[in-house]
């Protein structure tokens, strides 16, 4: 019998039984389900409690006994509790945004609000903004249908909308570089919010960030829907607190960690150390295209040059940064790319290794570093990139070991 769980069709992805891990002690599976399995396993009634996530939410309503006001006033379930064979629908993912707008201080009060999406998430974040004061609320998708905008219609009569609100699947792993719209035609943006989690930052939010507007991912909300989800399994009341801890030791556990530097300044050495203290896996970018290539860096620089060698960086880079929880070092030059930087932000933090140029040894396999002219040459070059696109700068002028150790102290 299962006890706990989610049911959809899609799960592999999924942070649920991670963050139902965290709130209490039970069993909590992932089962997917395509729709005829769906209405078998509700029929057969073998379970406590489960929630429900995409395609699923607006589905199961049929095949339950009772939903609660809260789901009936949404249209749409994502929690189900058997009591004693009765099968009883409620929604948590009110309570879960609602959370997550607090949490990323957005003002939704007097504003015009854009959620992008016609789902059951979107009825959701309907009615939270409804409850909240927003002036006016345009749902929008890509066929207008049921009354909605669509996004050419967006772009010609709404770029003055104050809040936007992602609640499709668009820009979610493993598609993680893409973006519903384009937020930089919008002049009065206060605020945008993502329901995906996974990346941490999708193109989305990490593009409002860059333009200084208030934005934040769904991982807040996933987390806050989970708390209120295990309150209806167990008929419980937890601390309120509760969310905000899950919430940052989830975060810190699947935002990467991405070392930049000059060649020679530790970088593989010191993310090796730091990936055997956290349990996580390694990767060099470099390492992976000498892999690929099955040539060193320096023969492709000679054979195809730097350029070529630059845009093999950036497949690298995008390949490595939809992975969760890892450690990542990158080569010397790989912050050159905006792009690159952008892209290994989405779910992590970049630790600028700074050595001092005098202690880095040149070698004949570096192309950019081959000697003590060039690596000096290279640092002025570079150093004011390094430190711009760092989120944290991280002194190495004695041993690897000391870094990792200082890394580690950071990450605390």
């Amino acid at each position: 019998m299962t006890e706990y769980g989610l049911i959809g069709a899609k799960l592999g992805h999924s942070f649920s039984k991670e963050i139902h891990s965290m709130i209490a002690d039970y069993d909590y599976g992932l089962i997917e389900l395509n729709a005829d399995e769906l209405v078998d396993f509700l029929k057969e009634k073998n379970f406590k409690a489960v929630n429900v996530t995409i395609p699923y939410k607006q589905d199961v309503i049929p095949l339950l006994d009772e939903i609660t006001d809260e789901a009936k006033s949404i249209g749409a379930v994502n929690c189900i509790k058997n009591d004693g064979g009765k099968l009883i629908g409620h929604n948590t993912d009110f309570d879960g945004l609602m959370a997550l707008i607090n949490h990323a201080g957005v003002n939704v009060k007097g504003e015009k609000v854009l959620i992008l999406g016609t789902g059951g998430t979107s009825d959701t974040a309907n009615g939270v903004c409804r409850a909240l004061g927003a002036k006016e609320i345009i749902k929008v998708s890509r066929s207008g249908k049921n009354k909605a905008a669509t996004y050419e219609q967006v772009y010609a009569n709404h770029k003055d909308a104050g809040v936007i609100i992602n609640t499709t699947p668009c820009g979610m792993y493993p598609n993680i570089y893409k973006a519903p719209l384009d937020i930089c035609k919008f002049n009065s943006l206060k605020g945008v919010l993502d329901v995906v989690y996974n990346p941490l930052k999708t193109q989305l939010v990490s593009r409002a960030l860059s333009e200084g507007i208030k934005a934040e991912g769904g991982l807040y909300m996933l987390v806050a829907q989970a708390v209120k989800a295990s309150e209806f399994f167990l008929s419980a009341k937890y601390e309120r607190s509760l969310t905000d801890k899950i919430y940052s030791k989830l975060h810190a556990q699947k935002s990467n960690i991405i070392l930049t530097g000059m060649p020679a300044s530790g970088k593989t050495t010191i993310g090796k150390l730091i990936a055997a203290a956290l349990g996580r896996e390694f990767y060099d970018t470099d390492e992976l295209i000498t892999e690929k290539q099955g040539m060193a860096i320096s023969e492709i620089f000679e054979k195809y040059g730097e350029a070529v060698f630059r845009d093999m960086e950036s497949d690298a880079i995008n390949e490595v940064s939809g992975k969760s929880g890892i450690i990542i070092a990158t080569g010397g030059g790989a912050v050159l790319r905006k792009e690159n930087t952008d892209a290994l932000k989405m779910n992590g933090k970049i630790f600028f290794i700074d050595r001092d140029p005098k202690l880095l040894a040149p070698t004949a396999d570096r192309p950019t570093a081959f000697n003590r002219q060039e690596i000096m040459k290279r640092y002025k070059e570079r150093y004011p990139v390094y430190i711009s696109t760092a989120d944290y700068v991280i002194k190495n002028e004695t041993t690897a070991a000391k870094a990792a150790e200082r890394i580690l102290e950071e990450l605390k």
